[in-house]
């Protein structure tokens, strides 16, 4: 057996006993050392020098002004901006949550900020209006994750800098997918309450009712500014007047006064949990970069990737048949592992493979996003689901029809288009000229 092959065994081995996620990266890394023997001395400098990019001070800038949304209570005002148009239809509640998540994904870059914060937010008020627990936890579940895809995406900036590719392209690039996912998802959810009684006979949602378009002049009013975050950080990026790390930077800056002082939620308590937070989702992230450029580096010098290719086109050398068993890999990936750790281990790996393959850098952003978000609500390990399940208390028994349906009829056929209709995730970078 080849070192490699023992290396990813002793990799699958440790995350099956539950070890932590970077030491079954560095006990992979360590079998490739001994049985190959390498000079390890090497390896840490690499690791440090990686890790300390300019670029990635963008993640602990984005998770903070994340936190500081969160708990400043922008997203009470966008629940009630997008509730005030569709929140009155039958299942229109869901509708809400589901366009709320990925107004706020924009906002944050953070999948399980915006499952604590929109899921606190809406899952009281659906349940209040008769909507069954099971359906509105396995909704927020999967409509949280669309805050990965959307940007700016924490896992894009990752992408970008672990393939050496365009970190606004790869922006661009996960947008139509986010946005035909929020149009399935709201479909899905009319479609499996239609007969659902306890929300018809509901007396605060009379269906065919506008709502007053004084109530709507007022959301709108009051969600301006935190409709006005994305814009300025995307626009900033896109603009070309700031870098993804400057936008991050103003991104704090300008979500402490709103926070404190427009929608008033901030305060000295809840600033400091916002910086413990931050800094404590930080030193994960950075641990688990450096574990896994360790690894990676090794891998690269075993040609992994050349194996790779070959044992694929071994089998076939159909470009659909070998993006069918890419795209299955990415999904057992993300149903063993989180998907910032997928998305550090699948990246160097597979990237060089797909390259060969004629796939651009780009599109493969888009595939790898939305892989790794149906992973998140896939189980066993669907850290979404489970997360969403413990947020609306429902058991997760309880979620598995609705949840299925989202998979089957909303990430899966996504995902298909995504990733044999190139022009769909590239349009948007071609727009925009950027290089893709």
């Amino acid at each position: 057996m080849s070192t490699v092959l023992i290396a990813a065994a002793v990799l699958i081995l440790v995350l099956i006993i539950g070890a932590p996620i970077p030491l079954a990266f560095f006990a992979s890394s360590l079998t490739i050392v001994l049985l190959g023997g390498y000079d390890f001395h090497f390896l840490f400098p690499y690791g440090y020098n990686k890790a300390s990019s300019i670029i990635l001070c963008a993640i602990p800038l984005f998770v903070l002004a994340g936190s500081f949304m969160e708990k400043g209570g922008i997203g009470e005002s966008l629940v009630d901006f997008v509730g005030s148009f569709v929140g009155r239809i039958k299942g229109g509640l869901g509708i809400v949550m589901v366009v709320s998540c990925a107004l706020f994904g924009a906002i944050s870059g953070s999948g399980f900020a915006t499952l604590s914060c929109i899921g606190s937010i809406m899952l009281p008020r659906m349940y209040a209006a008769g909507y069954p627990r099971g359906h509105c936890s396995a909704l927020i579940s999967s409509a949280s994750v669309l805050a990965l895809l959307i940007p700016p995406s924490l896992n894009m900036i990752l992408y970008a800098w672990v393939g050496g590719t365009s970190i606004l392209a790869s922006f661009a690039a996960t947008v139509v997918p986010g946005v035909i996912l929020v149009t399935l998802f709201s479909v899905i959810n009319v479609y499996l309450l239609r007969d659902c009684e306890t929300i018809a006979v509901m007396p605060k949602i009379p269906r065919r009712e506008r709502p007053p378009e004084q109530r709507i002049l007022r959301s709108t009013f009051r969600a301006i500014p935190a409709i006005l975050a994305p814009l300025i950080i995307l626009g900033g990026i896109y603009g070309g007047i700031m870098t993804p790390t400057e936008a991050a930077a103003v991104s704090v800056i300008y979500s402490i006064p709103v926070g404190l002082f427009i929608y008033k939620g901030l305060n000295r308590k809840t600033m400091k949990s916002s910086l413990v937070d931050a800094g404590t989702t930080t030193g994960v992230i950075l641990i688990m970069l450096f574990s896994v450029m360790v690894m990676s580096r090794l891998y690269t010098m075993e040609n992994v990737p050349s194996k790779i290719l070959n044992a694929l086109t071994s089998v076939s050398e159909n470009q659909f048949v070998l993006l069918m068993m890419i795209n299955v890999f990415l999904v057992i990936i993300g149903m063993l592992m989180d998907d910032t750790s997928a998305i550090l281990l699948c990246t160097p790996i597979l990237l060089p493979v797909v390259t060969q393959l004629g796939i651009s850098p780009t599109h493969f952003a888009a595939i790898i996003g939305v892989n790794l978000g149906l992973g998140c609500v896939t189980p066993p390990t669907a850290p979404f689901l489970y997360l969403g399940s413990r947020i609306g208390g429902a058991p997760v028994n309880e979620m598995l029809r609705t949840t299925t349906y989202l998979i089957f009829f909303g990430w899966i056929p996504t995902l298909l288009v995504t990733t044999y209709v190139p022009g769909l995730s590239l349009w948007l970078p071609r727009l925009l000229g950027l290089a893709v």
